[in-house]
């Protein structure tokens, strides 16, 4: 799998958690919207794009299935949050 390109957009709200929404190219044909970058205790992470379940669950709606997938994607996704200038 390679990543094309990565867009991200930053969200400048000073109390929020949520830092940035990416979106991801896949070997030039498949899209990935809505990625959240959230600020936790640890650190920036990524949240895959998710639907809310009937019962107050979060639900992914694409997410990879292998962790070094998963760990790739958070390295590139962050990496770019920090390279891509505010607008």
């Amino acid at each position: 799998m390679n990543i094309t390109e990565i867009r991200i957009r930053h969200i400048d709200k000073e109390d929020s958690k949520l830092k940035a929404v990416a979106q991801i190219t896949i070997d030039e044909c498949f899209v990935v919207h809505d990625i959240k970058v959230i600020e936790g205790k640890d650190g920036l992470f990524i949240s895959m794009p998710s639907k809310k379940a009937p019962d107050g669950t979060h639900i992914d709606i694409a997410h990879p299935i292998k962790t070094e997938i998963r760990e790739m994607l958070n390295t590139r996704i962050i990496e770019a949050y920090h390279n891509t200038p505010r607008a």
